[in-house]
């Protein structure tokens, strides 16, 4: 007996084995067991979610010999006939191949005619929104009042190609792509039946390769156990498809949590040696800061356990802000990839994108605070003055007086408060640094430090918390943070900054416009400055 495919010996055949698609499951079994049975069905959905399997099971429940039912038997000979497609009074219509008006009417002229041997003429058209518009023109009538005897299934992976008067006379249910656990779970239900050594891992891989589809599921695992020989194992899955490998995806991560460039380089080297897609790399880590981005704000959303646990300490280690910033670096970095040299340097280029743009670590902060403020307390070195250079000999020297410096005024502990302010106001990483650079110190004590807030930026209050922690890391004591929005009494860091920036271009302005040779081509053609070209340098 000849092998038969994974796709095709495990297709439902039953609502009950159906997997997926509860929703259009329990709305159809209760139609059946009541009794209330509409003339035309769409079902809706991309490719392999169960469209036509869902049609086979509707032509089993209305015509099975034990009577319409939501459980058909299985075993009459209009199952069995309808299983193997030779149920007479069952036929299936491939609108892709069959468009034209004239194969509509031919059908719609079988239609009238009474069913030979079953209960019920099941018509199923797939692919659907591929008829011409005279074919759909020429079925609306009958689609709207067809006989007794006659039920319409419509299947489309294109619904909005459907004529609103075609989509008005029927029922619709769409149909949902499989989860990616669900699939898992289903291939491993299959392989424990047929005896195949698999790994879970493996399965995740087909999984995702499926995108939704529980048919390319079957069909990806029907090759993944001729390409491991019976096995169905992480490695050779990987290899089959090509995908990058959660090592690779996780040693780049570390490199990128330690500021490891080199490690991160190694990882590119080492996926240009395997072969692997760059292209589907960048799209992996693209989800993966997808993923990490749900365990920071929404751990809940992530349902395995042990991918929760994983992303954990990825989660605490990132930056929430720097964590949209890399995702769409990847995302970007993809979309760039056919405009790189090639693939490599692309991918590299993203990866030292990553790099550059990754904040400042705590640690590194604090080592530059503190020496910062070593510096500041550092006592001003005492002058003395020079000695007395002799007098030429000839001339007897003069008695020189011993001259001995004024002692130099004791150094400040720290800078004045002001100044250091605005000097810290510019270390501080991501959202701590906008908050602090809009607030105006008005008192520093041992626990406590009082800001004030312009009422313009006070929706940065929200960001007080992580003033408070980055303030703590500086200065090293448990300070608390008091933040009231008034009016600043003097210059925050920020408008200090345009201030200066102001000043730059306005002296830049007078200096082009002061320029000779400027005024000399302005006086002989008439011209004028564009002040909004003059860059201060």
């Amino acid at each position: 007996m000849s092998y038969q495919v994974l796709a095709r010996k495990w297709r439902p055949k039953s609502f009950a084995t159906l997997v997926g698609q509860e929703h259009v499951v329990r709305a159809l079994t209760h139609a059946l067991d009541q009794n209330r049975l509409h003339h035309a069905y769409l079902f809706t959905g991309t490719r392999g979610v169960g469209k036509t399997t869902l049609a086979r099971i509707m032509a089993k429940a209305l015509n099975c010999e034990a009577g319409v039912s939501s459980i058909p038997c299985g075993v009459c000979s209009a199952c069995t006939e309808i299983d193997s497609g030779r149920f007479i009074d069952y036929m299936e219509l491939d609108a892709a191949s069959n468009r034209g008006v004239d194969d509509m009417t031919a059908l719609l002229e079988r239609a009238t005619y009474a069913p030979t041997i079953g209960r019920y003429k099941v018509y199923v058209i797939d692919e659907v929104h591929q008829l011409s518009g005279h074919a759909f023109n020429a079925m609306l009538k009958t689609l709207e009042e067809p006989p007794e005897h006659v039920k319409f299934i419509l299947a489309t992976t294109d619904p909005q190609k459907i004529p609103v008067t075609v989509l008005s006379r029927c029922l619709q249910f769409n149909l949902k792509q499989m989860p990616q656990t669900l699939i898992v779970d289903h291939l491993s239900h299959v392989l424990e039946a047929e005896g195949v050594a698999f790994e879970t891992g493996a399965l995740r891989h087909l999984a995702k390769g499926a995108a939704g589809s529980m048919r390319d599921a079957l069909s990806l695992l029907d090759q993944a156990i001729a390409h491991g020989a019976g096995k169905v194992e992480d490695e050779g899955v990987r290899a089959m498809l090509g995908t990058v490998g959660d090592e690779h995806l996780f040693a780049l991560l570390d490199g990128l949590v330690t500021q490891d460039v080199h490690a991160m380089l190694e990882v590119a080297k080492l996926m240009d040696a395997r072969s692997l897609s760059f292209d589907g790399g960048l799209q992996e880590l693209a989800t993966l800061f997808h993923r990490i981005a749900l365990a920071q704000f929404a751990p809940e959303a992530l349902l395995d356990e042990s991918e929760r646990s994983r992303l954990a300490p990825y989660a605490q280690a990132l930056d929430a802000e720097y964590l949209q910033l890399a995702y769409q670096i990847a995302i970007h970095g993809r979309d760039e990839l056919s405009l790189a040299p090639d693939d490599y340097a692309g991918f590299v280029m993203t990866l030292l994108r990553l790099h550059a743009f990754r904040p400042e670590r705590a640690g590194a902060a604090r080592a530059t605070a503190k020496a910062a403020t070593k510096v500041a307390a550092a006592p001003a070195p005492v002058r003395t003055a020079p000695p007395p250079r002799p007098a030429p000999a000839a001339v007897p020297p003069a008695p020189t007086p011993v001259v001995t410096a004024a002692p130099a005024p004791p150094a400040t502990t720290q800078a004045p408060v002001e100044d250091d302010w605005h000097a810290l106001a510019t270390r501080l990483p991501g959202m701590a640094r906008q908050l602090a650079q809009h607030c105006e110190l008005v008192e520093r004590g041992a626990t406590l430090v009082r800001l004030r807030l312009a009422p313009a930026h006070k929706h940065l209050q929200a960001h007080q918390e992580k003033l408070q922690l980055a303030l703590r890391e500086l200065w090293g004591a448990q300070l608390r943070l008091d933040i009231t929005v008034a009016e600043p009494a003097s210059e925050t860091p920020a408008a200090r900054r345009q201030n200066t920036d102001r000043e730059r271009q306005e002296n830049a302005i007078a200096s082009i416009e002061q320029d000779p040779f400027v005024r000399d081509v302005v006086d002989l053609f008439d011209a004028s400055i564009d002040e909004a070209t003059i860059k201060p340098v």
